[in-house]
């Protein structure tokens, strides 16, 4: 079973809306796309990096905001600021390939090194993080943290509709990736009371 298929299954295990079920569908997403931006067709490979980056945008800036000061209270510290560091080093490298050619050779020793980097963290938020989650958190507070999880999904777009071209929605994912990190954060603190 591949980790998505695994990240799948775990999530229909969770009640809808669970924070846990949330950041495995969204880490399944994540990797379906890595995969797509090594492996899809060329001519397409552009438009998925730009779904991948300001899904990732999304995610870690959810992650660090919204999960991250709950898991340092149920996991630890340590745990949670290894995350963020890891986090941080993955918006470095996110940063560097935003000034390459998708078709690039470096672009594809880069994306390759990030891809295995963003699956190590995932594995160890869903060894570490996410068990202290589903052990020390009841389900109303992972409910009401998965409200929060889904409303920045929602003021942030990870994929604009095709048909939205030329809107401001269509066009969030656009632009150098520190800009998308930063416009990932403000849909995490436009949300803040949306999971109350």
């Amino acid at each position: 079973m591949s980790h998505v298929e695994q990240d799948r299954a775990q999530a229909q295990e969770l009640p809808e809306g669970d924070a846990v079920r949330v950041l495995l569908l969204q880490h399944a997403r994540i990797r379906e796309l890595f995969d797509a931006v090594r492996n899809g067709p060329a001519a397409r490979r552009q438009e998925v990096f730009q779904e991948l980056r300001a899904l990732l945008a999304v995610h870690e800036a959810a992650e660090e905001m919204i999960v991250r000061p709950v898991a340092e209270r149920v996991a630890g510290e340590q745990e949670a600021a290894a995350r963020n560091a890891e986090e941080k080093q993955a918006v470095e490298v996110l940063v560097e390939l935003d000034e390459l050619e998708v078709g690039s050779a470096r672009f594809g020793e880069l994306i390759a090194g990030l891809q295995r980097s963003v699956d190590e963290h995932a594995e160890k938020e869903e060894r570490e993080e996410f068990p202290a989650l589903l052990r020390e958190c009841g389900a109303q507070e992972r409910a009401r943290l998965g409200r929060r999880l889904l409303a920045v999904e929602e003021a942030a777009p990870t994929h604009p509709h095709p048909t939205a071209a030329g809107s401001t929605m269509a066009q969030w994912a656009l632009g150098p990736f520190a800009s998308v990190v930063d416009r990932a954060r403000d849909a995490v603190s436009s949300t803040a009371g949306a999971g109350d």
